[in-house]
């Protein structure tokens, strides 16, 4: 049995190379070997959100505060809500984030696949978040 205490854990901010505006990464826990699963909570202020990205085994969102958006490539924003449980398809492009005026925080939950968990893609210009 491992736990992970309550801020035991540092938090850190969203690298601009992945997030558009203020967002803060507080990790909750990563599996050892030969288990795969790496679970994040993320909060995006106001305006903030990922890149365009995939994951290669999937991603799964749990909305725990505020109101927030989802988009996979070729599909409508989708607002998000605490409570609300999204699942990205292995290799499904897509983004999430808050939305203008509202913070959003979710647990992501994804596996690793050879070690990676993501593919970081172009970042979402503010005319795709916007429509």
């Amino acid at each position: 049995m491992e736990i992970k205490r309550s801020g035991s854990q540092p938090s850190t901010p969203g690298p601009a190379t992945w997030f558009t505006g203020q967002v803060r990464i507080d990790p909750l826990f990563e599996a050892p070997d030969p288990a795969r699963v790496r679970i994040v909570s993320v909060t995006f202020e106001p305006g903030a959100r990922t890149a365009w990205h995939t994951h290669p085994l999937g991603q799964t969102l749990i909305v725990t505060a505020g109101c927030g958006w989802a988009q996979r490539e070729g599909g409508p924003i989708e607002e998000l809500h605490p409570g609300d449980v999204v699942w990205f398809a292995p290799g499904e492009k897509h983004w999430h984030g808050a939305t203008p005026t509202s913070a959003m925080t979710h647990i992501a939950v994804h596996e690793a696949l050879d070690g990676t968990t993501v593919t970081w893609l172009e970042h979402v210009t503010d005319d795709q978040y916007r429509s």
